[in-house]
């Protein structure tokens, strides 16, 4: 049993990063399918695909420089289930001077800190990417 797998997700991603493939295979959830969006909405992948084959599969296609630098640079888990950390749309840290961003979990739905900030709502910060 996985008592977080947003957590686990960005390992997959990160550690797929590291190891310069193609890409990556997780389980499917509908957060899970959220925030890969996002980060193909923000350059950080190449593409999202969902097959619903068995219990469904997210597959994640990670994005490489001309030098085989990965469009990823770091990525970091800001919200635990032993510590969930909730931020106001005014207290959403910027990563990186802007360069990177930060995924919310809001009322509103799954959206990036830019979005966040443009509509004033706040939630649970999920975590960081640059």
């Amino acid at each position: 049993m996985m008592t977080d797998p947003i957590a686990d997700m960005l390992s997959r991603i990160r550690n797929a990063s590291l190891a310069r493939l193609d890409r990556t295979e997780m389980p499917l959830s509908k957060l899970k399918k959220n925030v890969a969006e996002l980060l193909k909405q923000e350059g950080f992948v190449s593409d999202v695909r969902v097959s619903d084959e068995g219990f469904g599969k997210l597959t994640i296609i990670l994005k490489y420089g001309r030098d085989r630098t990965s469009a990823i640079a770091g990525i970091r888990r800001s919200s635990r289930p032993g510590r969930r950390v909730y931020v106001s749309y005014d207290g959403i840290p910027q990563v990186y001077n802007g360069m990177g961003i930060s995924i919310l979990s809001t009322s509103h739905g799954v959206m990036t800190d830019r979005q966040a900030r443009h509509k004033k709502v706040g939630g649970e910060l999920l975590c960081e990417v640059w």
